[in-house]
């Protein structure tokens, strides 16, 4: 897997796949593609993600509002949008506060 204080990549899970299901590399690198892809296209289609002891991706929308520029201080409409946000579980919150 990936290093402790760096970023788990596709390949590291890719990997971990291969290395403890035992399927080939690309099957394992194909099931990971496949498995982002189901996510991403729910997300584009309006659905939350949940996954269970891990954590759930949900869209927000943000409504127009009034930012301001911070070197001149001019105020500008900041256009409507749909956000991605991330909640880890509960199951989460206690492993990574455990990892300490």
């Amino acid at each position: 897997m990936a290093a402790e204080a760096g970023t788990l990549t596709r390949a590291d899970l890719a990997e971990a796949i291969h290395n403890e299901v035992g399927l080939s590399r690309a099957d394992s690198a194909h099931m990971v593609e496949r498995i982002l892809g189901h996510m991403c296209e729910a997300l584009a289609n309006g659905q939350n993600v949940k996954i269970s002891g891990f954590g759930s991706f949900v869209l927000r929308d943000k409504g127009e509002r009034i930012g301001r520029n911070p070197k001149t201080g001019v105020e500008v409409p900041i256009a409507p949008r749909r956000v991605l946000t991330f909640r880890a579980s509960q199951m989460m919150r206690d492993r990574i506060a455990r990892a300490d």
